[in-house]
Parts: C-alpha cells; sequence; structure tokens
C-alpha cells in the first residue's frame, strides 16, 4: 500500500514538470515531506486540457452516506478495479495523476515496522495513478477526493513491502488522462511494476507523527543513532 508520500517541489516546478497553463491552475501550494491520508494535495486531471485542483486524500465514492469511510480507501489493489462498485465506475472517466516526488513504506522486522522513504534519482517527480470522487456532504459542500492505485512491487524493493504505487512514465500520461481518447480497457494495462530504478533508505521514525513535517522525515537513518519519534 501507499499510506504516506512528499511533495517537496514548488508550484512554479508542479506547473513547468505536467506542462499545465497557468489559467488552469486552482491550488496553492507549500512543500510537503510528509502527507497523510485526509489532507490535501495536488492532482492533475484533464478537463480539455491539463488542469491541477486540490483534494483530498481518501476516495469519497459519490454513494457514501459517510465521509469516514475515505480512510478505507487511500489505495486501490490494481488487479480489482473493475470489480469495486467504488472503482468501477471511475476507471472510464475519473482517472488522475497523483503528483509525488517520494512515498513511504514500512518494513516488518520482527517487532518492529522500519520506515523507509523510496525516491527516483535525484528526487525527480513521481506519477502515481489514481481515481478521483466528488462527493456532496449533507450541508452541501463539495469535496473532491482520491486513491491512489497499486500494484505488485519491484523486485528492487519488494523485501520492504509487497505493494506499490502504480507509477506512470512521463509519456504514458496522456493515456491515462484523457478518458474520451482512451478506454479503460487500454488505459488498464499502464498498471503495472514500475520498471525503471527507485532509490530507498531506511529513515527515523520522526516521520512517523503526521505532525512532524520537514527534511528529517526524508533524512536516511544511520543504524545506532537516536530514533527521534
Amino acid at each position: 500500500m501507499c499510506g504516506r508520500k512528499t511533495l517537496t517541489k514548488d508550484k512554479t516546478e508542479i506547473i513547468k514538470e505536467y506542462l499545465v497553463n497557468g489559467t488552469n491552475v486552482n491550488f496553492n501550494w507549500q512543500p510537503n515531506f510528509n502527507i497523510a491520508p485526509s489532507q490535501s494535495a495536488p492532482i492533475l486531471i484533464e478537463k480539455d486540457v491539463r488542469t491541477i485542483i486540490p483534494m483530498r486524500w481518501g476516495l469519497i465514492p459519490h454513494w457514501a452516506k459517510d465521509e469516514k469511510i475515505g480512510y478505507k480507501m487511500i489505495n486501490a489493489r490494481s488487479e480489482s478495479l473493475l470489480e469495486k462498485k467504488s472503482f468501477a465506475p471511475l476507471m472510464q472517466n475519473h482517472r488522475c495523476v497523483v503528483i509525488t516526488d517520494g512515498y513511504y513504506e514500512w518494513r516488518n522486522d520482527h517487532s518492529e515496522k522500519i520506515p523507509y522513504f523510496i525516491f527516483r534519482e535525484n528526487r525527480d517527480f513521481i506519477s502515481m495513478a489514481g481515481l478521483w470522487s466528488k462527493w456532496q456532504s449533507d450541508s452541501g459542500e463539495m469535496i473532491n477526493t482520491y486513491t491512489i492505485i497499486t500494484t505488485e512491487p519491484q523486485q528492487n524493493i519488494s523485501h520492504i513491502h509487497n505493494r506499490m504505487p502504480a507509477i506512470l512514465h512521463k509519456e504514458h500520461l496522456d493515456i491515462w488522462l484523457d478518458n474520451e481518447k482512451y478506454h479503460q480497457d487500454y488505459a488498464i494495462k499502464l498498471l503495472k511494476p514500475y520498471d525503471k530504478k527507485l532509490l530507498f533508505h531506511p529513515v527515523s521514525t520522526f516521520m512517523n507523527s503526521t505532525k512532524n513535517n520537514s527534511i528529517k522525515c526524508i533524512e536516511k537513518y544511520e543504524s545506532g543513532t537516536l530514533s527521534l519519534f
């Protein structure tokens, strides 16, 4: 699964990377080293043109009665997307890209869980495949939410966890985003283990607390040093 992530690039870098016209930008962003479920983050969608809007992490289906269901839907398994009533209706018209530059995963090591930070060389952007939905609360508030699609891990990181986000290559973003041009049966073929090298290192349990948001979260944890949490 993917339960915590980073986006440490600023707004200008995000717009440039994803070729978004400035008139189609509706978000403010400060670099974040510890994005957790229920928090808002910029998400890339396509409405005739590429658009970035803020969404809450944890998908709330439009039919849901209680927004708390979102805590159970931070991830969606690629293998069963078309079988789940929460996700199947979104595959054709509500595909999105979750913009990140790294994510965390915990490895079970006997009696403890060791957090790892996983990232690309040079801390480049990581484009995760996602689905999004619009939900209306009882008070009439419209809330945009999303989930990250996961798949089997690449061999390089399989010792850390048995799942990983479905990461999209830059040249495949149009296929995933253009709901009208590319049918879901074609787009779903992109949901497979990432085939380029990912780097990783253990980090301190400092990042376990969602209150902590600094570069300390991603710094390599050296064995024998004091945990910060």
